[in-house]
């Protein structure tokens, strides 16, 4: 007795295997590359709350002494008026890791590559209005 074996002819080619695989392969290709924007969104985000932060000691500090100038202001001066009790004033971390200084002595503070006093302004979007490297002016 011979046993036959049938089949059913519903299997998958290795075109249409391959296809899938590469479909695969692209999405998440694309997902990698969307994801590495949402990570620059995060540290701008990131980057704005502080700078909100500093502008919420600044604009308490001189509440608080209405004779003081702005062009004076250090951040050992409005380290006591930051919320929360904070126990160090806050920093950036710029699109390639690096500490970002916010400079307090300008109003609306804004984030530095030098120093707290000195140096250029940090701000990649190139906006001023965006929300997002800087608070507004």
């Amino acid at each position: 007795m011979k046993v036959r074996v049938q089949s059913s002819g519903r299997g998958f080619t290795i075109l249409e295997m391959s296809m899938v695989v590469c479909l695969i392969l692209i999405l998440i290709t694309m997902s990698f590359f969307g994801w590495r924007g949402v990570d620059t969104w995060k540290k701008g985000k990131a980057a704005s709350e502080s700078l909100r932060t500093a502008y919420i000691a600044q604009r308490a500090y001189l509440a608080d002494n209405p004779t003081a100038k702005v062009a004076n202001l250090t951040q050992a001066m409005l380290q006591p008026y930051l919320p929360n009790n904070a126990a160090t004033f806050p920093v950036i971390t710029s699109l390639t890791g690096a500490t970002l200084a916010i400079r307090v002595n300008v109003s609306p503070p804004y984030a530095t590559d030098g120093s707290a006093t000195t140096g250029n302004r940090y701000d990649p979007s190139g906006s001023t209005t965006d929300l997002l490297w800087d608070v507004g002016e």
